[in-house]
């Protein structure tokens, strides 16, 4: 069998920027000090006059963001997810949230895949943070093809975006002709009559491989990729989850503020069903691996195979 391709969405980032920087001069990119990690080094390389380097202190750096944005500029802001969401919360929320600054934040190495870094970068809450940001659209792409698309379309969309982005090189998922990617639109990858997996980012993948072994099991499961955290495709989840009777929320976040708990508010409002969240479980991450920690936590297709059998079962 062909070897899977696989690409850190990091690196997508990076090379979509180049693409946009060379079909608009109104694209900006500032980076605090970690250009070579977050990839957006390769557009310093490429329009030096339009990177800049904040150094370590990316709270300035948001600041920064806002006022090219009130200049007509489309800053591109990047850095780790645990200092651009957790460290810089406050100027995300009100210099950039609260006014509605046209500004995109670039955030990679989220969760715990950013593996031998260990707790202290490995952020599991920024989409929880983020969700919190009135108007802040919420992005978190499964591979290389989604998370280009996601790029461009943060830069068409009017408002503040939050791209999620990961360290660890992923498999590409969507590279079929049909695949069409829309903000606030989930993608249907597999349907199913028992029980609706709902997956984001790099969990995407894996419970694709969930839903191949609980079909040796006789279990009929829906698979549904929410790259859009908010705005959320309540309609997508209400259509299949009245179908299925159950739903199943896959992240790599803390189950606590992310995706299960937006489906979770979702249901509960229009249409009550059992949930059962897989994730990050109240805990702080720890240094390893990136495959050895992605399979303790439960966020392998192994994993995600057995916690949905037992949910289904129950």
């Amino acid at each position: 069998m062909p070897e899977v391709k696989k690409i850190a969405t990091r690196d997508s980032y990076g090379n979509t920027l180049v693409e946009l920087g060379k079909e608009h001069d109104n694209l900006v990119v500032l980076d605090a000090d970690l250009a070579a990690a977050t990839k957006t080094g390769v557009f310093q390389k490429e329009f030096p006059e339009r990177h800049i380097n904040c150094g370590i202190a990316e709270c300035n750096m948001m600041g920064i963001a806002a006022g090219l944005a009130a200049t007509g500029k489309v800053p591109f802001v990047s850095s780790f997810a645990m200092f651009a969401a957790a460290r810089a919360f406050e100027q995300v929320r009100n210099s950039i949230g609260y006014p509605k600054m046209n500004v995109k934040i670039g955030a990679t190495h989220a969760g715990i895949s950013v593996g031998e870094d260990g707790a202290s970068h490995q952020c599991n809450e920024d989409i929880a943070l983020m969700r919190t940001i009135p108007g802040m659209t919420v992005i978190n792409p499964s591979d290389d093809i989604e998370a280009k698309a996601a790029v461009r379309a943060a830069f068409a969309l009017d408002g503040p975006v939050y791209l999620r982005f990961g360290r660890l090189a992923v498999p590409v998922i969507n590279d079929n002709p049909d695949y069409k990617f829309e903000i606030g639109k989930g993608v249907l990858l597999k349907e199913g009559s028992d029980v609706t997996i709902i997956a984001t980012g790099l969990c995407v993948e894996a419970s694709l491989q969930a839903a191949d072994l609980l079909a040796a099991d006789g279990i009929s499961a829906e698979v549904i990729n929410i790259h859009t955290i908010k705005p959320l495709d309540k309609e997508m989840v209400l259509n299949s989850v009245k179908k299925t009777g159950k739903a199943v929320t896959v992240e790599e976040h803390s189950i606590i503020g992310g995706l299960g708990s937006a489906v979770c508010d979702c249901l509960c409002e229009h249409m009550p069903a059992p949930v059962y969240k897989i994730g990050i479980n109240d805990v702080y991450g720890e240094s390893g691996p990136a495959l050895e920690l992605l399979k303790k936590y439960g966020l392998h297709g192994q994993g995600i195979y057995e916690k949905t059998r037992d949910f289904v079962r129950k």
